[in-house]
Parts: structure tokens; C-alpha cells; sequence
């Protein structure tokens, strides 16, 4: 299929907190995502797309420079100390001087200043970014931006402070706990079941105000125009996902569409990491990509082009609440990830800690994990049997291992040189055992 003729495309990024793959169209028979599920027939999804890393600071930090975390210095939570490296090109900065004009609306957690990101105009700050909140300053922008012919191109980014923690049920309405499907990975307590039905109902309200915002374009005449990304940050806010470096920790969603640039109704299996937007929007914006852009562009796979494909993906992490560095290589058969400190098999962060879900957790994640763990993802998609230090695995463990520490001196991980200190003043809490 050859590539459309377009101009350059307005953007239009949305994107949330930990929501991971949960929405119908990503296989949830219990969750009726009515307006995403609509938006992925028709543009397009992909199903092995992955963060760089399980926490929210550094996996948007890494989407917005197109760099490891350990690459651009963000290696934990902004909010806690940690920031960019002050030579880092971001997305929207490299837009702005293409000639777009750049807005943010409602939750970014990139930077103490959002500024510094490159974005020419920031929604007030100080409010709760709810989407109920952020929603209709967007839909103003879009109706008001349609009276203004001749306009240069726009990027917007929108933020919801949704699926995050907590659940508050006076702003959300969660689902009947019995009817919804628990990932297998979960215990199947009443009290699970109730954490999961209130964490649907924010996800109903993220739908929600997505359905507002793709009505909005296209009253406004900027359906055919504006390239729509939908994707978030990281995997659920639950055990097991959140945090860690398995898959329902770092598998994300990401569903596009841009009628005048590229076909939809498809979906693709590639695997992606999500350093990979940023070189693909600039690519497709026509812009050339930094040299010191990690990621790999994946417009001529999405445009019709040639395109090859990932053989592996990497993922890291080094700081969430606590100092846990862990760095894994995930194939389309197998995952291999490598501890650095003695930890708890899940050291939960304390939002999940003191959830329903936290306080179900079974006593043996709290044994300490092994310093490898290699998982058949063909036989054992839920990550339960740990292949390392099994004969029949050797080879296998032995080339991963090699090929995950070949990538670490590539990319100059500091990690191979000895544990890696916070930044003077950031706040890290003792582990939790």
C-alpha cells in the first residue's frame, strides 16, 4: 500500500495514567470502552506496544525525548527530585520550531516547569486535572481554533490524572464488582473485585471524555486533518503490573488515527517500544530526528512502507518509591529480566500498597526475588515459572543476558558501573519488607 499525499497534520496526543492495555478493544470482555473501541476500528492499534519503563515520570519523559531513562536522567518520579538532562530535546520543543504551535491541557509529569518541555501556551495549573476538568478547556481551544483559517499547525497535548489512584466514587461510577474480568495474575477476592469495579469507572470517564473530544474535531472541521494519539504511560495500578518489569507492567496502549495520512481499520502485532513515537510523529511531520534519539521510527510500518521490525524491546527501572534498579529484554517468545539490589519479589508503591489489592497480595511476594527471572512468554504468558538456572534454559538465558548487557553499553547504562545515587534532595523511601 503506497503512502498518502498529506500536509503536515495537526496532533492531537491524549494520553493517561495507568491504564495499560484495559479497554475492550484490547480483549477485556467486561469493559465496554464504547468511544475508544470505536476509535481503534477506525484507525489503528497496536497490540505489543511497550513502555520503557513502569512509572509514570520516566516512561512520558521517554516518549517526549525518544531516550531510555537512564539516557535523558529521568530515572524516577519528577515530583520526588528527579528531572531531565538539561540538553534534552523534547517533542514538543522540536515542533515548536518546525513552526507548530504548541499547548498543553491538564496533567503532564515531565518536568517541575512545564515550559521546559517546549510548549508555547499551559492551561492554568492548581486544578485537579480530571478529565471532567481538562475536557472542556480542549473543546474550547478546538471551536475556537476552527475560526482561524491560515493558523499554523497545532500540537496539543492532554493529560488525564485518570486511571490513576485513588478511586473516589464521588467523581466516578464503578461497575457491578461481580460481573468484571479479573486479569489471572489477581486474586479473586470480593475485595479485589471491588478495587477492579472502581477502577473501571475512571476508565469509562477517560472514554467519555475522549468520545467528547473526537465529536469536538469533528464539528470543528479537523477530523480529516488532525492526527489523534491515544496511549499512556504505563500498565495497571494493581500487583503485579504497575512497578514491574512483567508484561502487565510495561505493555501499553496505543491506538492512532489520521484520515488524511494513513489507512485505518488495521491492527498491528509489531513489537514497539514507546522511545518510538517521538522519531515516528517527527518523521511523519516531515522533520528530521535527532542523532541522539534512541527509538526507532515506525511511520513507514503505519504509512505503508518498508519497514523492519524490532526483534526486542528494553525496559528498565531504577526508582520508584524506593531504590529498585532492574533492567529486562522482552522478545516475541521470551523475557529476561536482571535484579541489581536483594528486594521483595513486589515491592508495591504505596498507593497500591494500601489499596484492597495491595492488602490482598499473598505473603510469598514479599520473599525475596531472584537476581534472574526468564519467562517462556509462549507457554507461560502470566510470568509465573521463573526458567533461570534450568538446564534446559541455559542457552537461552545465556544469549538474552548477553544481548541485554550489550544494549547497557550501548546506551552507557550507568548501572554497570555500581548502584546509581539519587539527585541531592530527592526523596526515596526505605524498602519495604
Amino acid at each position: 500500500m503506497a503512502q498518502r499525499k498529506s500536509t503536515r497534520p495537526n496532533i492531537l496526543f491524549i494520553i493517561c495514567h495507568d491504564l495499560g492495555t484495559q479497554l475492550g478493544c484490547y480483549g477485556d470482555p467486561s469493559l465496554r470502552t464504547v468511544h475508544l473501541d470505536r476509535f481503534a476500528k477506525a484507525g489503528v492499534r497496536f497490540d505489543n506496544y511497550f513502555c520503557t519503563t513502569p512509572l509514570c515520570s520516566p516512561s512520558r519523559a521517554s516518549i517526549l525525548t525518544g531516550r531510555y531513562p537512564h539516557s535523558n536522567g529521568v530515572n524516577g518520579l519528577t515530583h520526588r527530585g528527579f528531572s531531565l538532562n538539561s540538553d534534552e530535546r523534547c517533542l514538543p520543543e522540536l515542533l515548536a520550531e518546525a513552526g507548530y504551535d504548541t499547548f498543553l491541557f491538564g496533567f503532564q509529569h515531565e518536568a517541575s516547569d512545564p515550559r521546559r518541555l517546549g510548549y508555547g501556551w499551559v492551561s492554568e495549573r492548581g486544578e485537579p486535572p480530571r478529565c471532567a476538568l481538562v475536557t472542556p478547556k480542549v473543546t474550547e481551544f478546538l471551536r475556537t481554533r476552527a475560526g482561524s483559517q491560515g493558523k499554523a499547525p497545532f500540537f496539543a497535548m492532554v493529560g488525564f490524572s485518570e486511571v490513576h489512584r485513588d478511586f473516589k466514587q464521588e467523581f466516578y461510577q464503578p461497575d457491578d464488582p461481580a460481573k468484571v474480568f479479573l486479569p489471572p495474575y489477581l486474586r479473586d477476592t470480593p475485595e479485589v473485585r471491588e478495587d477492579f469495579a472502581d477502577f473501571h469507572g475512571l476508565i469509562h470517564a477517560a472514554d467519555a471524555s475522549v468520545g467528547d473530544l473526537l465529536r469536538t474535531l469533528a464539528e470543528s472541521g479537523f477530523a480529516e486533518s488532525t492526527w489523534v494519539i491515544f496511549t499512556t504511560d504505563h500498565g495497571i495500578p494493581f500487583p503485579r503490573a504497575k512497578s514491574t518489569l512483567y508484561d502487565p507492567g510495561i505493555r501499553t496502549a496505543l491506538i492512532m488515527r489520521w484520515p488524511a495520512g494513513f489507512a485505518g481499520g488495521r491492527q498491528f502485532g509489531e513489537l514497539l517500544s514507546n522511545i518510538d513515537l517521538h522519531p515516528t510523529i517527527l518523521e511523519a511531520a516531515g522533520l528530521a530526528v535527532p542523532r541522539a534519539v534512541e527509538g526507532r521510527s515506525f511511520w513507514p510500518l503505519v504509512a505503508g512502507g518498508r519497514y523492519q521490525k524490532r526483534d526486542c524491546i528494553f525496559t528498565e527501572k531504577t526508582y520508584h518509591d524506593t531504590y529498585d534498579p532492574m533492567r529486562a529484554i522482552r522478545t516475541e517468545r521470551y523475557k529476561y529480566i536482571r535484579s541489581y539490589e536483594r528486594r521483595p519479589w513486589l515491592p508495591l508503591p504505596t498507593d497500591i500498597r494500601r489499596s484492597l489489592s495491595g492488602r490482598a497480595m499473598p505473603a510469598k511476594y514479599r520473599a525475596p526475588r531472584d537476581p534472574e527471572e526468564l519467562y517462556d512468554l509462549a507457554r507461560d504468558p502470566s510470568e509465573m515459572e521463573n526458567l533461570a538456572g534450568k538446564p534446559e534454559a541455559e542457552d537461552v538465558r545465556r544469549e538474552l543476558a548477553r544481548q541485554l548487557t550489550r544494549w547497557q553499553e550501548e546506551t552507557r547504562d550507568p548501572l554497570l558501573r555500581g548502584p546509581m545515587p539519587a539527585p541531592a534532595g530527592a526523596r526515596v523511601d526505605p524498602v519495604p519488607w
